[in-house]
């Protein structure tokens, strides 16, 4: 387990805000969120972080679509979020946006820093252009036939039929997908950040980081296929910052949208009146350690640009990114249109987060595997594992403490509790080596030990005569202390009902500091149900809320 403190920053990817947070979210927020609890439990300072991404064309379209102007859009979805995670039990220091004064400020350094150090450059470009809207077509806003195989109504990048890669000004009869016209095409004057003049000291950042394997195997991908310079800019009209100099050029989405890890640092910092900058703590010579969790959908960005351009500007490399896969659900990729789609909001109205953290924490390890979300598997998990291993442990022994003014008594089988306490290293370990699924595997495997403890000693046999009252407290105390070991392990992944244990327990400051004290001659609250099963109700409700539109 971590002796020495760290300092850590940590971070979610920033959701997009034009529209609520579906279930595909949460995967992201509940890791991160159970590795900056672990973290914190065994003695780490954590800073976490995220944002609503606030910037782009379709922020600027759903914003004309709602009669709202971009700004209040965002505020509103920003809001939404935050609101959606807290009830997810997901617990940042500073929830903001990108469109901030913090996150231009910083936008605006990062990209100037650059310019003087000779990492921007200028180039003309050729795109697609609606004259009607009188808009530059970024590829998914254009449509047309495959000029591989003429599979119509492709975007313009790839195509779905035959798996062809192109640029959207090789589309056969493109359509606009704002005005149904066929765009013309434009030539424009670009920004590039020159990534290809950084390949060395990427490399040099990817053999001093811990990525995962897979991760390491992507980018040496991208290597061999020969890097390229990054596209920087956009044409007004656009929602965004304008770039320095320029009056019709606005910093690409993805230019600004990570340096708002930074600017929402310098937000939390202002908030809790320290009188130190974001600047500060990502230097080069800060101690503070940076780790980014992401999908693999935008691994590039945060693994070849990100890590590139803050060199460019003199600040502080990430010093691990963890990527993690999709979420699907109930076996097929997560889709509207398909019928199989979940909102956050749409399970919270019906069941506990923790049910969901401790599922999505089965699952995970730290690989980059997709994880499926079956209703049924789900209901039959959380049933098993919390409600019939976990919980049971207290709801079996707790009324034989009445008999002891619902004390745990002074006598306990100090070596199975011992057993408990010495497992809960490699438990925390798991955690923080983001291998979730195995620590989920190692709790339960001590919660079947309690039970079969309870089993054999049998302490509703014994308490049917008096005789036996002294060794029924010793049963049910022992039992009391492992229930309150485990609860621990579980903090992290299920903290609502933690705390809710710790209450009954009566140990409202209980940790790993204090776990090797055992529990004794100490009084716990009358027991009342912790959790409940999820019935079959609301799985009904669930499957019906995931096929409406």
């Amino acid at each position: 387990m971590t002796t020495k403190k760290k300092e850590l920053i940590v971070t979610s990817a920033l959701p997009y805000a034009n529209g609520p947070l579906h279930f595909g979210h949460l995967l992201e927020h509940i890791q991160t969120d159970i590795w900056v609890r672990s973290q914190r439990i065994v003695g780490n300072d954590c800073i976490y972080l995220c944002a609503s991404d606030a910037h782009g064309t379709p922020i600027m379209m759903k914003a004309e679509e709602e009669n709202v102007s971009p700004e209040k859009l965002v505020d509103k979805y920003m809001n939404e979020h935050k609101k959606t995670l807290r009830t997810f039990q997901v617990l940042h220091d500073c929830y903001y946006q990108t469109h901030s004064e913090e996150n231009k400020k910083y936008s605006e350094l990062i990209y100037n820093t650059a310019l003087k150090n000779g990492y921007i450059s200028k180039q003309n470009i050729k795109q697609l252009y609606d004259q009607e809207r009188n808009l530059f077509l970024a590829d998914r806003y254009v449509q047309g036939n495959c000029p591989k195989c003429n599979a119509p109504n492709q975007y313009g990048d790839n195509c779905d039929v035959c798996g062809a890669k192109y640029e959207a000004t090789e589309l056969l009869n493109p359509i606009s997908i704002f005005s149904k016209k066929a765009p013309i095409i434009k030539e424009s004057e670009h920004l590039f950040f020159t990534l290809t003049k950084l390949e060395k000291e990427i490399k040099e950042w990817i053999d001093k980081s811990s990525l995962q394997d897979s991760v390491i195997n992507k980018l040496q991908e991208w290597f061999k296929d020969g890097l390229m310079d990054w596209d920087i800019s956009r044409d007004a009209p656009y929602f965004g910052f304008k770039i320095p100099g320029f009056e019709e050029k606005f910093f690409y989405v993805w230019l600004d949208a990570p340096i708002g890890y930074i600017g929402t640092l310098e937000k939390f910092l202002k908030d809790s009146k320290n009188k130190l900058t974001a600047k500060d703590l990502w230097s080069e010579n800060s101690t503070h350690e940076i780790y980014h969790f992401i999908g693999k959908d935008i691994l590039n960005f945060h693994a070849l640009f990100w890590p590139a351009l803050l060199h460019a500007a003199q600040f502080k490399k990430p010093s691990n990114v963890f990527v993690h896969g999709f979420l699907t659900l109930n076996g097929n990729k997560m889709s509207k249109s398909k019928g199989n789609f979940l909102l956050a909001d749409q399970y919270s109205s019906e069941l506990k987060s923790d049910f969901l953290r401790y599922y999505l924490a089965s699952k995970l390890t730290n690989k980059i595997d997709d994880i499926d979300f079956n209703l049924e598997d789900f209901q039959k998990k959380v049933n098993t594992d919390l409600v019939g291993k976990f919980i049971n442990i207290a709801s079996r022994v707790q009324k034989f403490l009445t008999t002891n003014d619902n004390k745990i008594g002074i006598d306990l089988d100090e070596d199975l509790i011992e057993d408990f306490q010495n497992e809960t290293e490699a438990i925390f370990n798991d955690l923080i080596n983001l291998d979730y699924s195995n620590a989920c595997k190692r709790i339960m495997k001590l919660a079947d030990t309690a039970n079969q403890y309870i089993d054999h000693n049998q302490p509703w046999i014994l308490a049917k005569e008096s005789i036996n009252q002294k060794e029924v407290i010793k049963i049910s105390s022992t039992a009391m202390n492992l229930f309150r070991i485990l609860n621990i392990c579980l903090e992290p992944i299920i903290p609502e009902t933690a705390s809710k244990i710790k209450e009954y327990l009566n140990l409202k400051d209980d940790g790993l500091d204090n776990l090797n004290i055992s529990i004794k001659n100490h009084e716990v609250q009358k027991f009342e149900p912790l959790i409940e099963r999820i019935e079959d109700d609301k799985i009904d409700k669930l499957k019906e809320a995931s096929k409406s539109e």
